[in-house]
């Protein structure tokens, strides 16, 4: 049952702070978050990807539901599917690195799928008004659930049928470097589902042919590919961000890559690829960077890490 489901009262308890993340139990759903600085956690549930205004809204008591720098509640009775986000209230010191601002909902650093329309209006998810003569040093006051990306509670019913790691010796490892898109989007790749995870299976048998013995992905986590405004000179048309090296959520396949869907089914065909390449004996690497985010520099937008605790 997802929150939009009920028409009673959410029952929560006062949860663990331990695992990080939305974790499905039998009779609800486990959040946990960090914010060392935060004076105040609202953990907020939606009905729908594009909503401004959540379906419910928990308050977390620093008394209860506080252990150490983790938030933590137990909402019972809702299921795998349920959108969701945070408000976190606390100082705005941005010269100390401190920008809370409760007025932009923020993803869980730890949520395993994020909902796909792709083309997120974050024109209000910037902490500052950009108006303002003071730049990134001001204050917005602009909601920015509306356009703003949510996260999903997922299930752990994937059957891995035994999958391990293949634990290859390096020295006998040939690794070839893709993207998942680019492997297979032109029609020459015969696939499909071009520019898809069930992409990149279809390609096991040349994969094989050619003799690796691992692939490593270029980034496939959550980003914006939307987040570039500049244009193509000689067409017009908006330049995207394909390489993927600008992270929204590093624990969330791109939903883009699947072609079952976004709203959960990417964490499922992602799962499915890397199952199918172990079986024909091809380890998976992913290309990870930490050093940067979707948040860019200080006139990003605020969509995560610097609104929970940026001076970490």
């Amino acid at each position: 049952m997802n929150a939009q489901d009920r028409g009673k009262q959410l029952v929560t308890r006062p949860g663990k702070p331990l695992p990080l993340g939305a974790t499905l139990r039998e009779r609800g759903v486990q959040f946990a978050i960090f914010s060392r600085h935060a004076t105040a956690i609202t953990l907020q549930l939606f009905a729908a990807s594009d909503d401004r205004v959540p379906v419910a809204e928990i308050p977390l008591d620093p008394r209860l539901n506080k252990t150490g720098d983790i938030w933590h509640i137990f909402v019972e009775e809702i299921s795998a599917g349920q959108l969701y986000g945070y408000r976190a209230d606390g100082p705005y010191r941005p010269r100390q690195g401190m920008r809370f601002n409760k007025h932009k909902l923020l993803l869980d650093p730890h949520a395993r799928a994020v909902t796909g329309n792709f083309n997120w209006n974050l024109s209000d998810a910037r902490g500052y008004d950009s108006s303002s003569p003071e730049g990134d040093l001001s204050f917005s006051t602009a909601d920015s659930a509306g356009g703003a990306p949510k996260c999903i509670v997922m299930g752990n019913d994937f059957d891995w049928e035994g999958d391990r790691p293949l634990n290859i010796p390096l020295k006998d490892t040939i690794i070839y470097e893709m993207h998942v898109r680019g492997l297979t989007c032109h029609p020459s790749a015969k696939v499909n589902h071009p520019g898809t995870f069930l992409g990149v299976t279809e390609k096991i048998p040349y994969l094989k042919e050619l003799g690796i013995t691992a692939v490593e992905l270029l980034p496939i986590q959550e980003f914006d590919e939307f987040e570039i405004m500049k244009a193509n000179p000689v067409s017009g048309a908006r330049l995207g961000n394909y390489w993927g090296y600008s992270t929204m959520s590093f624990f969330a396949p791109k939903g883009r890559y699947s072609s079952s869907g976004s709203m959960g089914e990417q964490v499922r065909e992602f799962k499915l690829m890397v199952k199918e390449l172990h079986r024909a004996g091809i380890e998976v690497i992913l290309d990870v960077v930490f050093n940067h985010t979707s948040e860019g520099n200080e006139t990003g937008p605020t969509l995560c890490f610097r609104g929970l605790d940026s001076t970490i």
